[in-house]
Protein backbone atom coordinates (compact mmCIF):
# COMPACT_ATOMS: atom_id res chain seq x y z
CA UNK A 1 0.00 0.00 0.00
CA UNK A 2 2.94 2.38 0.53
CA UNK A 3 4.64 3.60 -2.22
CA UNK A 4 7.56 5.81 -0.75
CA UNK A 5 11.06 6.63 -1.23
CA UNK A 6 13.07 7.86 1.50
CA UNK A 7 15.56 10.58 0.13
CA UNK A 8 18.64 11.21 2.61
CA UNK A 9 19.63 9.05 5.76
CA UNK A 10 20.74 5.30 3.76
CA UNK A 11 23.44 5.26 5.93
CA UNK A 12 24.30 5.28 9.69
CA UNK A 13 27.48 6.27 11.77
CA UNK A 14 28.87 5.65 15.34
CA UNK A 15 26.54 7.76 17.61
CA UNK A 16 28.48 10.56 19.57
CA UNK A 17 28.99 10.78 22.79
CA UNK A 18 28.39 13.67 25.07
CA UNK A 19 31.21 15.65 25.62
CA UNK A 20 33.91 12.64 24.27
CA UNK A 21 31.80 13.38 20.61
CA UNK A 22 32.83 10.18 18.95
CA UNK A 23 35.40 8.24 20.83
CA UNK A 24 34.99 4.24 20.19
CA UNK A 25 36.31 1.69 22.63
CA UNK A 26 38.60 0.25 20.07
CA UNK A 27 39.95 1.92 17.32
CA UNK A 28 38.30 0.34 13.89
CA UNK A 29 40.72 -1.71 11.61
CA UNK A 30 38.29 -0.81 8.36
CA UNK A 31 36.98 2.66 8.63
CA UNK A 32 37.73 5.94 10.02
CA UNK A 33 38.37 6.94 13.28
CA UNK A 34 37.46 10.27 15.41
CA UNK A 35 41.00 11.56 15.03
CA UNK A 36 41.02 10.80 11.10
CA UNK A 37 37.17 11.98 10.78
CA UNK A 38 36.19 13.18 8.21
CA UNK A 39 39.16 13.09 5.92
CA UNK A 40 37.82 14.96 3.02
CA UNK A 41 34.68 16.92 2.00
CA UNK A 42 32.61 13.86 0.82
CA UNK A 43 32.87 12.30 4.39
CA UNK A 44 31.90 16.00 6.01
CA UNK A 45 28.31 14.73 4.32
CA UNK A 46 28.02 11.38 5.77
CA UNK A 47 28.67 13.39 9.49
CA UNK A 48 25.69 15.90 8.52
CA UNK A 49 23.38 12.79 7.80
CA UNK A 50 24.82 11.16 10.90
CA UNK A 51 23.57 14.21 12.64
CA UNK A 52 20.04 13.71 11.15
CA UNK A 53 20.11 10.25 12.07
CA UNK A 54 20.53 11.02 15.67
CA UNK A 55 17.14 13.25 15.99
CA UNK A 56 15.33 9.64 15.39
CA UNK A 57 16.62 8.35 18.25
CA UNK A 58 14.44 9.93 21.13
CA UNK A 59 11.44 8.21 21.63
CA UNK A 60 9.58 6.39 24.91
CA UNK A 61 7.43 3.55 24.25
CA UNK A 62 8.68 3.01 20.46
CA UNK A 63 7.23 6.51 20.00
CA UNK A 64 9.32 9.25 18.30
CA UNK A 65 8.87 12.14 21.65
CA UNK A 66 7.50 14.86 19.47
CA UNK A 67 4.47 12.48 19.74
CA UNK A 68 4.33 11.87 23.05
CA UNK A 69 4.91 14.85 25.05
CA UNK A 70 2.09 16.32 23.98
CA UNK A 71 -0.02 13.06 26.09
CA UNK A 72 1.33 14.28 29.70
CA UNK A 73 -0.96 17.87 29.16
CA UNK A 74 -4.41 18.45 29.28
CA UNK A 75 -4.76 17.95 25.83
CA UNK A 76 -4.02 13.91 26.14
CA UNK A 77 -3.53 11.09 28.53
CA UNK A 78 -1.57 8.16 28.58
CA UNK A 79 -1.92 4.65 29.78
CA UNK A 80 -1.29 4.94 33.67
CA UNK A 81 2.30 4.18 34.45
CA UNK A 82 5.49 5.36 36.07
CA UNK A 83 7.01 6.88 32.90
CA UNK A 84 4.10 9.14 32.39
CA UNK A 85 1.65 9.74 35.31
CA UNK A 86 4.27 11.26 37.68
CA UNK A 87 4.60 14.04 34.53
CA UNK A 88 1.28 15.12 35.65
CA UNK A 89 1.28 14.08 38.83
CA UNK A 90 4.21 16.99 39.85
CA UNK A 91 5.80 13.79 41.07
CA UNK A 92 9.04 12.90 38.83
CA UNK A 93 12.35 11.98 40.40
CA UNK A 94 15.87 12.16 39.10
CA UNK A 95 15.92 8.32 37.51
CA UNK A 96 12.56 8.36 35.94
CA UNK A 97 13.76 7.19 32.32
CA UNK A 98 11.02 9.95 30.57
CA UNK A 99 11.97 12.96 32.30
CA UNK A 100 15.90 12.50 32.16
CA UNK A 101 16.27 10.64 28.26
CA UNK A 102 15.72 13.45 26.34
CA UNK A 103 18.96 15.17 27.85
CA UNK A 104 20.93 12.51 26.89
CA UNK A 105 19.23 11.68 23.74
CA UNK A 106 20.32 15.57 22.56
CA UNK A 107 23.58 15.67 23.75
CA UNK A 108 24.61 12.57 21.52
CA UNK A 109 23.43 14.54 18.72
CA UNK A 110 25.13 17.45 19.33
CA UNK A 111 28.27 15.37 19.91
CA UNK A 112 27.47 13.69 16.13
CA UNK A 113 27.48 17.38 15.12
CA UNK A 114 30.48 18.55 16.25
CA UNK A 115 32.57 15.43 15.45
CA UNK A 116 31.82 17.07 12.18
CA UNK A 117 31.98 20.17 12.69
CA UNK A 118 35.22 20.33 14.73
CA UNK A 119 37.05 19.64 11.51
CA UNK A 120 35.32 21.38 8.93
CA UNK A 121 37.91 24.77 8.87
CA UNK A 122 40.53 22.55 7.52
CA UNK A 123 38.16 22.38 3.70
CA UNK A 124 37.40 26.12 3.72
CA UNK A 125 39.27 26.89 0.23
CA UNK A 126 39.56 23.67 -0.81
CA UNK A 127 36.09 23.41 -1.73
CA UNK A 128 33.62 26.59 -3.02
CA UNK A 129 33.07 28.71 -0.73
CA UNK A 130 29.04 27.69 -1.04
CA UNK A 131 29.43 24.22 -0.49
CA UNK A 132 30.74 25.08 2.40
CA UNK A 133 28.98 27.90 4.04
CA UNK A 134 25.73 25.38 3.37
CA UNK A 135 27.78 22.49 5.32
CA UNK A 136 28.10 24.94 7.80
CA UNK A 137 24.70 26.01 8.13
CA UNK A 138 23.05 22.67 8.25
CA UNK A 139 25.15 21.63 11.05
CA UNK A 140 24.97 24.71 12.70
CA UNK A 141 20.87 24.60 11.95
CA UNK A 142 20.74 21.08 14.15
CA UNK A 143 22.91 22.37 16.98
CA UNK A 144 20.73 24.66 17.00
CA UNK A 145 17.39 22.51 16.78
CA UNK A 146 18.84 20.46 19.37
CA UNK A 147 19.37 23.27 22.14
CA UNK A 148 15.61 24.52 21.12
CA UNK A 149 14.47 21.27 22.48
CA UNK A 150 17.03 20.52 25.41
CA UNK A 151 15.95 24.27 27.24
CA UNK A 152 12.57 24.28 27.27
CA UNK A 153 12.36 20.42 28.95
CA UNK A 154 15.34 21.56 31.05
CA UNK A 155 15.86 25.22 31.38
CA UNK A 156 19.78 26.37 31.56
CA UNK A 157 21.42 24.15 30.44
CA UNK A 158 25.66 23.42 28.98
CA UNK A 159 26.27 25.42 25.87
CA UNK A 160 28.72 23.49 23.60
CA UNK A 161 30.40 24.92 21.16
CA UNK A 162 32.76 22.54 20.63
CA UNK A 163 33.90 19.04 21.42
CA UNK A 164 35.15 18.19 24.63
CA UNK A 165 37.39 15.58 26.64
CA UNK A 166 36.61 13.54 29.12
CA UNK A 167 38.72 15.53 31.53
CA UNK A 168 36.94 18.70 31.73
CA UNK A 169 35.46 19.82 35.04
CA UNK A 170 34.74 23.50 33.65
CA UNK A 171 31.27 22.40 32.46
CA UNK A 172 28.53 24.58 33.51
CA UNK A 173 24.72 24.92 32.84
CA UNK A 174 24.25 28.29 30.57
CA UNK A 175 21.13 30.22 31.47
CA UNK A 176 18.46 29.64 29.02
CA UNK A 177 18.04 33.46 27.74
CA UNK A 178 21.31 32.88 26.72
CA UNK A 179 20.66 30.09 25.21
CA UNK A 180 17.99 31.32 23.02
CA UNK A 181 19.74 34.89 21.96
CA UNK A 182 22.83 32.45 20.87
CA UNK A 183 20.27 30.19 18.78
CA UNK A 184 18.73 33.73 17.29
CA UNK A 185 22.28 35.28 16.25
CA UNK A 186 23.21 31.84 14.83
CA UNK A 187 20.26 31.92 12.80
CA UNK A 188 20.68 35.36 11.59
CA UNK A 189 24.10 34.45 10.69
CA UNK A 190 23.37 31.06 8.62
CA UNK A 191 19.94 31.49 7.41
CA UNK A 192 21.26 32.72 4.01
CA UNK A 193 23.49 30.17 3.25
CA UNK A 194 20.88 27.70 3.22
CA UNK A 195 19.15 27.10 0.27
CA UNK A 196 15.13 28.31 0.09
CA UNK A 197 14.38 24.99 -0.80
CA UNK A 198 15.89 21.74 -2.22
CA UNK A 199 14.74 20.19 -5.88
CA UNK A 200 15.51 16.37 -5.26
CA UNK A 201 16.61 15.68 -1.26
CA UNK A 202 12.36 16.40 0.49
CA UNK A 203 12.19 17.84 3.52
CA UNK A 204 14.90 16.21 5.29
CA UNK A 205 17.69 18.73 4.94
CA UNK A 206 17.61 22.31 6.46
CA UNK A 207 16.47 25.21 4.81
CA UNK A 208 16.88 28.95 4.30
CA UNK A 209 12.98 28.94 5.22
CA UNK A 210 13.46 26.29 8.34
CA UNK A 211 16.27 28.44 9.41
CA UNK A 212 14.12 31.42 9.51
CA UNK A 213 11.19 29.53 11.30
CA UNK A 214 13.30 28.29 14.01
CA UNK A 215 14.36 32.06 14.74
CA UNK A 216 10.93 33.38 14.71
CA UNK A 217 9.75 30.16 17.34
CA UNK A 218 12.61 31.02 19.70
CA UNK A 219 11.90 34.67 19.37
CA UNK A 220 8.28 34.09 20.17
CA UNK A 221 8.70 32.01 22.93
CA UNK A 222 11.61 34.72 24.95
CA UNK A 223 8.78 37.43 24.33
CA UNK A 224 10.99 39.36 21.86
CA UNK A 225 7.72 39.89 19.71
CA UNK A 226 8.45 41.86 16.69
CA UNK A 227 11.73 40.04 15.82
CA UNK A 228 9.68 36.88 16.47
CA UNK A 229 6.97 38.14 13.68
CA UNK A 230 9.98 40.08 11.26
CA UNK A 231 11.13 36.50 11.03
CA UNK A 232 7.99 34.40 10.72
CA UNK A 233 7.41 36.81 7.91
CA UNK A 234 10.38 36.67 5.97
CA UNK A 235 9.98 33.11 5.74
CA UNK A 236 6.55 32.85 5.11
CA UNK A 237 7.53 35.32 2.10
CA UNK A 238 10.10 32.98 0.79
CA UNK A 239 7.15 30.07 1.17
CA UNK A 240 5.89 31.39 -1.55
CA UNK A 241 5.07 28.69 -4.17
CA UNK A 242 6.78 26.50 -1.97
CA UNK A 243 5.12 26.05 1.01
CA UNK A 244 1.39 26.58 1.73
CA UNK A 245 -1.21 24.37 3.50
CA UNK A 246 -2.67 21.41 1.79
CA UNK A 247 -6.52 21.15 1.80
CA UNK A 248 -8.39 18.30 3.89
CA UNK A 249 -9.13 15.54 1.09
CA UNK A 250 -12.90 14.31 0.41
CA UNK A 251 -12.89 12.36 3.76
CA UNK A 252 -13.68 15.71 5.80
CA UNK A 253 -17.30 15.15 4.13
CA UNK A 254 -17.64 12.19 7.00
CA UNK A 255 -16.48 14.68 9.86
CA UNK A 256 -19.37 14.54 12.13
CA UNK A 257 -21.15 11.43 11.03
CA UNK A 258 -20.72 7.71 11.52
CA UNK A 259 -18.96 4.97 10.92
CA UNK A 260 -21.21 3.93 7.76
CA UNK A 261 -20.50 6.72 6.26
CA UNK A 262 -16.44 6.47 5.98
CA UNK A 263 -13.02 6.97 7.59
CA UNK A 264 -11.87 10.41 8.13
CA UNK A 265 -7.83 10.87 6.76
CA UNK A 266 -5.46 12.95 7.36
CA UNK A 267 -2.46 10.70 5.51
CA UNK A 268 -2.13 13.36 2.58
CA UNK A 269 -0.66 15.49 5.29
CA UNK A 270 0.15 13.71 8.03
CA UNK A 271 0.61 9.88 6.51
CA UNK A 272 3.42 8.70 4.17
CA UNK A 273 1.74 10.65 1.32
CA UNK A 274 1.71 13.83 3.10
CA UNK A 275 5.48 13.59 4.14
CA UNK A 276 6.53 12.85 0.66
CA UNK A 277 4.18 15.30 -1.54
CA UNK A 278 2.37 17.68 0.79
CA UNK A 279 3.65 21.31 0.43
CA UNK A 280 2.71 22.17 4.04
CA UNK A 281 5.91 20.47 5.37
CA UNK A 282 8.97 22.81 6.05
CA UNK A 283 11.10 20.29 7.85
CA UNK A 284 11.10 16.79 8.88
CA UNK A 285 12.49 13.85 10.46
CA UNK A 286 13.10 10.62 8.11
CA UNK A 287 12.83 6.62 9.49
CA UNK A 288 14.08 4.20 7.08
CA UNK A 289 13.24 0.47 7.55
CA UNK A 290 16.57 -0.11 5.00
CA UNK A 291 18.76 0.95 8.32
CA UNK A 292 18.98 -1.01 11.46
CA UNK A 293 17.18 0.84 14.50
CA UNK A 294 16.03 3.62 11.98
CA UNK A 295 12.60 2.59 12.84
CA UNK A 296 9.85 3.28 15.28
CA UNK A 297 6.24 1.29 16.40
CA UNK A 298 4.32 4.42 16.79
CA UNK A 299 1.20 3.11 15.49
CA UNK A 300 1.28 -0.29 17.32
CA UNK A 301 1.21 1.93 20.98
CA UNK A 302 -1.22 4.21 18.99
CA UNK A 303 -3.98 2.29 17.45
CA UNK A 304 -7.11 0.64 18.41
CA UNK A 305 -6.86 -2.95 19.63
CA UNK A 306 -8.98 -4.11 16.40
CA UNK A 307 -6.69 -2.03 14.87
CA UNK A 308 -3.65 -4.40 15.62
CA UNK A 309 -2.70 -1.41 18.50
CA UNK A 310 -2.47 -0.94 22.05
CA UNK A 311 -3.89 2.15 22.07
CA UNK A 312 -1.45 3.72 24.72
CA UNK A 313 -1.97 7.34 23.91
CA UNK A 314 -5.65 9.38 23.48
CA UNK A 315 -7.05 12.99 23.73
CA UNK A 316 -8.71 13.45 26.85
CA UNK A 317 -12.52 14.74 27.35
CA UNK A 318 -11.02 18.02 28.14
CA UNK A 319 -9.67 18.50 24.61
CA UNK A 320 -12.77 16.72 23.31
CA UNK A 321 -14.99 19.61 24.75
CA UNK A 322 -12.38 22.28 23.44
CA UNK A 323 -13.85 21.92 19.58
CA UNK A 324 -15.79 24.47 18.76
CA UNK A 325 -19.50 24.55 17.17
CA UNK A 326 -19.75 24.70 13.13
CA UNK A 327 -20.87 28.09 13.61
CA UNK A 328 -16.94 29.11 15.35
CA UNK A 329 -18.49 29.13 19.41
CA UNK A 330 -17.73 27.34 22.25
CA UNK A 331 -20.21 24.66 22.84
CA UNK A 332 -21.21 26.14 25.75
CA UNK A 333 -22.77 28.75 23.92
CA UNK A 334 -23.53 27.70 20.62
CA UNK A 335 -27.14 26.20 19.86
CA UNK A 336 -26.07 23.63 17.17
CA UNK A 337 -24.31 21.65 20.13
CA UNK A 338 -26.76 18.99 21.49
CA UNK A 339 -25.02 17.35 24.03
CA UNK A 340 -26.54 14.13 23.28
CA UNK A 341 -25.10 13.82 19.59
CA UNK A 342 -21.80 15.63 21.10
CA UNK A 343 -19.71 15.20 17.62
CA UNK A 344 -22.28 16.22 15.11
CA UNK A 345 -21.79 20.33 13.97
CA UNK A 346 -18.46 20.43 15.25
CA UNK A 347 -15.02 21.77 14.07
CA UNK A 348 -14.23 18.92 11.94
CA UNK A 349 -10.59 18.88 12.96
CA UNK A 350 -12.37 16.81 15.73
CA UNK A 351 -12.64 13.95 13.48
CA UNK A 352 -9.43 14.34 11.36
CA UNK A 353 -7.92 14.51 14.18
CA UNK A 354 -8.94 12.64 16.98
CA UNK A 355 -10.90 9.00 17.17
CA UNK A 356 -14.32 8.89 18.86
CA UNK A 357 -17.11 6.47 19.33
CA UNK A 358 -19.12 5.87 16.61
CA UNK A 359 -16.45 6.38 13.52
CA UNK A 360 -14.22 4.63 11.75
CA UNK A 361 -10.73 3.78 12.73
CA UNK A 362 -8.36 1.60 10.95
CA UNK A 363 -11.16 -0.42 8.65
CA UNK A 364 -13.52 -1.31 12.24
CA UNK A 365 -16.18 0.79 14.18
CA UNK A 366 -14.58 2.49 16.89
CA UNK A 367 -16.73 2.09 20.39
CA UNK A 368 -16.07 1.54 23.84
CA UNK A 369 -19.80 1.42 25.12
CA UNK A 370 -20.93 -1.93 26.94
CA UNK A 371 -24.07 -1.88 24.49
CA UNK A 372 -21.42 -2.82 21.44
CA UNK A 373 -20.09 -6.34 21.59
CA UNK A 374 -20.20 -6.45 18.09
CA UNK A 375 -19.06 -3.69 15.91
CA UNK A 376 -18.51 -3.47 11.74
CA UNK A 377 -15.42 -4.37 10.12
CA UNK A 378 -14.87 -2.88 6.54
CA UNK A 379 -12.09 -4.78 5.94
CA UNK A 380 -14.20 -6.71 3.92
CA UNK A 381 -15.22 -3.66 1.55
CA UNK A 382 -11.50 -2.45 1.62
CA UNK A 383 -10.23 -5.43 0.21
CA UNK A 384 -13.08 -5.68 -2.60
CA UNK A 385 -14.58 -8.81 -1.23
CA UNK A 386 -17.81 -7.57 -0.23
CA UNK A 387 -19.60 -4.14 -0.37
CA UNK A 388 -20.96 -4.96 2.66
CA UNK A 389 -18.87 -5.13 6.04
CA UNK A 390 -19.07 -8.30 8.56
CA UNK A 391 -19.02 -8.19 11.93
CA UNK A 392 -16.34 -8.72 14.64
CA UNK A 393 -16.12 -9.25 18.32
CA UNK A 394 -15.22 -5.60 20.02
CA UNK A 395 -11.60 -5.78 21.33
CA UNK A 396 -11.50 -2.39 22.03
CA UNK A 397 -14.33 -2.56 24.51
CA UNK A 398 -13.52 -6.14 26.08
CA UNK A 399 -9.31 -5.65 26.36
CA UNK A 400 -8.53 -3.82 29.64
CA UNK A 401 -5.90 -1.92 28.38
CA UNK A 402 -7.73 -0.53 25.74
CA UNK A 403 -8.03 3.26 25.51
CA UNK A 404 -7.80 4.86 28.61
CA UNK A 405 -9.05 8.28 27.84
CA UNK A 406 -11.90 6.94 25.68
CA UNK A 407 -10.48 8.19 22.41
CA UNK A 408 -7.53 7.63 20.30
CA UNK A 409 -5.03 9.77 17.43
CA UNK A 410 -5.99 9.72 14.13
CA UNK A 411 -3.10 12.08 13.35
CA UNK A 412 0.26 10.71 12.60
CA UNK A 413 -1.16 6.93 12.06
CA UNK A 414 -1.25 5.84 8.96
CA UNK A 415 -3.74 2.56 7.75
CA UNK A 416 -0.95 1.82 5.03
CA UNK A 417 1.09 0.37 8.09
CA UNK A 418 -1.95 -1.50 9.44
CA UNK A 419 -0.37 -4.87 7.83
CA UNK A 420 2.63 -4.14 10.04
CA UNK A 421 1.56 -3.27 13.15
CA UNK A 422 2.50 -5.14 15.75
CA UNK A 423 4.40 -5.22 18.71
CA UNK A 424 7.65 -5.98 16.68
CA UNK A 425 6.19 -3.37 13.86
CA UNK A 426 8.42 -1.57 11.61
CA UNK A 427 7.26 1.92 10.90
CA UNK A 428 8.79 4.08 8.92
CA UNK A 429 6.38 7.29 8.91
CA UNK A 430 8.20 10.55 8.96
CA UNK A 431 7.89 12.78 11.45
CA UNK A 432 7.58 16.09 11.01
CA UNK A 433 8.57 19.28 13.15
CA UNK A 434 7.63 22.12 11.11
CA UNK A 435 5.33 22.95 8.71
CA UNK A 436 3.39 26.09 7.47
CA UNK A 437 0.31 25.76 9.64
CA UNK A 438 2.57 26.39 12.82
CA UNK A 439 4.49 29.43 10.91
CA UNK A 440 1.19 30.95 10.04
CA UNK A 441 -0.01 30.91 13.63
CA UNK A 442 3.76 32.04 15.23
CA UNK A 443 3.27 34.78 13.07
CA UNK A 444 -0.47 35.64 13.81
CA UNK A 445 0.92 35.49 17.91
CA UNK A 446 3.66 37.25 17.37
CA UNK A 447 2.06 40.12 16.01
CA UNK A 448 -1.32 40.54 18.05
CA UNK A 449 1.43 40.07 21.19
CA UNK A 450 2.95 43.07 20.08
CA UNK A 451 -0.04 44.93 19.57
CA UNK A 452 0.83 44.92 15.55
CA UNK A 453 -2.55 43.84 14.56
CA UNK A 454 -3.71 44.32 11.29
CA UNK A 455 -5.29 42.36 8.35
CA UNK A 456 -2.09 39.94 7.82
CA UNK A 457 -2.95 38.50 11.60
CA UNK A 458 -6.70 37.83 10.54
CA UNK A 459 -5.39 36.38 7.38
CA UNK A 460 -2.68 34.02 8.79
CA UNK A 461 -5.67 32.15 11.31
CA UNK A 462 -8.30 32.42 8.79
CA UNK A 463 -6.41 30.05 6.08
CA UNK A 464 -6.27 27.86 8.72
CA UNK A 465 -10.02 27.96 9.87
CA UNK A 466 -11.13 28.05 6.05
CA UNK A 467 -9.23 24.62 5.81
CA UNK A 468 -11.27 23.36 8.14
CA UNK A 469 -14.13 25.05 6.83
CA UNK A 470 -14.74 27.15 9.97
CA UNK A 471 -15.76 30.31 9.41
CA UNK A 472 -13.81 33.11 9.54
CA UNK A 473 -13.02 35.54 12.46
CA UNK A 474 -15.05 38.48 13.41
CA UNK A 475 -13.65 41.85 12.70
CA UNK A 476 -12.19 44.02 14.82
CA UNK A 477 -11.38 41.86 17.91
CA UNK A 478 -9.47 43.07 20.39
CA UNK A 479 -6.28 41.98 21.78
CA UNK A 480 -7.66 39.82 24.19
CA UNK A 481 -10.02 38.53 22.19
CA UNK A 482 -7.79 37.90 19.54
CA UNK A 483 -5.04 36.21 21.53
CA UNK A 484 -8.12 33.54 22.40
CA UNK A 485 -8.78 33.15 18.91
CA UNK A 486 -5.19 32.05 18.35
CA UNK A 487 -4.90 29.93 21.16
CA UNK A 488 -7.56 28.28 20.04
CA UNK A 489 -5.96 27.73 16.60
CA UNK A 490 -2.83 26.26 18.12
CA UNK A 491 -4.81 24.03 20.95
CA UNK A 492 -6.26 22.72 17.98
CA UNK A 493 -4.28 22.65 14.99
CA UNK A 494 -1.01 21.76 16.92
CA UNK A 495 -2.48 19.12 18.97
CA UNK A 496 -0.01 15.92 19.16
CA UNK A 497 2.80 17.58 17.47
CA UNK A 498 4.44 17.98 20.43
CA UNK A 499 3.86 21.90 21.01
CA UNK A 500 1.15 22.03 23.71
CA UNK A 501 3.71 21.06 27.02
CA UNK A 502 5.26 24.34 25.71
CA UNK A 503 2.58 26.52 25.03
CA UNK A 504 1.12 26.15 28.48
CA UNK A 505 3.94 26.91 30.39
CA UNK A 506 5.01 30.16 28.12
CA UNK A 507 1.93 31.41 28.55
CA UNK A 508 1.33 30.79 32.53
CA UNK A 509 -1.92 29.41 32.40
CA UNK A 510 -0.08 25.34 33.15
CA UNK A 511 -1.08 26.16 37.04
CA UNK A 512 -4.79 26.32 36.12
CA UNK A 513 -5.37 23.43 33.69
CA UNK A 514 -2.93 20.84 35.00
CA UNK A 515 -4.11 21.54 39.03
CA UNK A 516 -7.47 19.11 39.90
CA UNK A 517 -8.47 16.79 37.45
CA UNK A 518 -8.40 16.15 33.79
CA UNK A 519 -11.45 14.26 32.50
CA UNK A 520 -11.92 10.65 30.43
CA UNK A 521 -14.88 8.86 29.05
CA UNK A 522 -13.56 4.89 28.91
CA UNK A 523 -16.78 3.78 29.40
CA UNK A 524 -18.37 6.17 27.01
CA UNK A 525 -21.23 7.30 28.29
CA UNK A 526 -23.09 10.01 27.35
CA UNK A 527 -23.39 13.73 29.53
CA UNK A 528 -25.53 15.88 29.95
CA UNK A 529 -25.62 19.49 28.89
CA UNK A 530 -24.92 21.11 32.13
CA UNK A 531 -21.66 19.12 32.46
CA UNK A 532 -19.09 21.91 31.24
CA UNK A 533 -19.75 25.69 32.63
CA UNK A 534 -17.74 27.93 30.10
CA UNK A 535 -14.62 27.77 27.86
CA UNK A 536 -12.80 30.24 29.38
CA UNK A 537 -10.30 32.72 27.72
CA UNK A 538 -7.86 29.96 26.56
CA UNK A 539 -10.06 27.32 25.82
CA UNK A 540 -10.29 25.28 28.73
CA UNK A 541 -12.99 24.04 29.69
CA UNK A 542 -14.50 24.17 33.02
CA UNK A 543 -16.33 21.83 34.32
CA UNK A 544 -19.38 21.34 37.23
CA UNK A 545 -16.92 19.05 39.32
CA UNK A 546 -20.22 16.88 40.94
CA UNK A 547 -22.36 16.75 37.43
CA UNK A 548 -19.03 15.50 35.71
CA UNK A 549 -18.05 12.41 37.69
CA UNK A 550 -21.45 11.13 36.89
CA UNK A 551 -20.29 10.32 33.49
CA UNK A 552 -16.35 10.93 33.06
CA UNK A 553 -13.50 8.70 34.95
CA UNK A 554 -10.78 11.57 36.61
CA UNK A 555 -7.04 11.44 36.28
CA UNK A 556 -5.61 14.00 39.15
CA UNK A 557 -3.00 16.23 37.97
CA UNK A 558 -0.69 18.24 40.25
CA UNK A 559 1.33 20.93 38.74
CA UNK A 560 3.42 23.38 41.25
CA UNK A 561 4.89 26.70 40.32
CA UNK A 562 8.61 26.83 40.62
CA UNK A 563 8.97 23.15 39.85
CA UNK A 564 7.24 21.35 36.98
CA UNK A 565 7.77 24.28 34.16
CA UNK A 566 11.12 21.80 33.88
CA UNK A 567 11.99 18.12 33.80
CA UNK A 568 14.81 17.26 36.21
CA UNK A 569 18.63 16.60 35.38
CA UNK A 570 19.62 12.98 36.18
CA UNK A 571 20.66 11.67 39.27
CA UNK A 572 23.70 10.38 37.06
CA UNK A 573 24.63 13.28 35.55
CA UNK A 574 24.43 15.43 38.65
CA UNK A 575 26.77 13.36 39.78
CA UNK A 576 29.18 12.97 36.73
CA UNK A 577 29.26 16.77 36.51
CA UNK A 578 29.21 18.33 40.51
CA UNK A 579 29.07 21.99 38.89
CA UNK A 580 25.56 21.46 37.91
CA UNK A 581 23.05 22.78 40.06
CA UNK A 582 19.49 20.75 39.95
CA UNK A 583 16.47 22.48 38.99
CA UNK A 584 13.95 23.71 41.64
CA UNK A 585 11.90 20.73 43.42
CA UNK A 586 13.74 18.24 42.29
Amino acid sequence: MKNIQKHIIRIGICASLFISSCELDRAPLNGPTTDSFPETFGETELGLLGAYKGLTLLDAASTPMLHVIDNVTDVGYTRPGNNYTPAITSAYTTDNALATKPWGAYYKTIGRVHTVLDHLPKFEGTVPDSDFKQRDAELRFIRAYTYSQLIELYGDAPLLKNALELDRNDIYRTPKAEIQQWIIDEMTEIADYLPVSYTSQGKVRATRIAAYMLKARIALYSKQYELASEAAQTAIELSAGIHELTPFNSTIEFAGKDHTHGEPDVTNIFGHDGYENSKEWIWIIEYNQTISGNVHNQQYYSASRLGRGVAYWGPTQDFIDSFQALDGLPITESSLYDATSPFANRDPRLDMYCVRPNSRFMGYQFEMNATYPKVANYWPVINGISDQPSSIDNTDLTNSARSYSGYLWRKHLDIADFNTTSVNGLSDLNVGIFRYAELLLLYAEAKIESNQIDETVYQAINQIRARARMPELPNNLTQNELRTALRYERKIELANDGLRWYDIRRWNIAEDIMNGYLYLNRPARGWSQNTIIRIDENYTPKYNHNEAVKYFGTQNVIYKVNKDEYWPISFSEMIANPNFEQNPGY
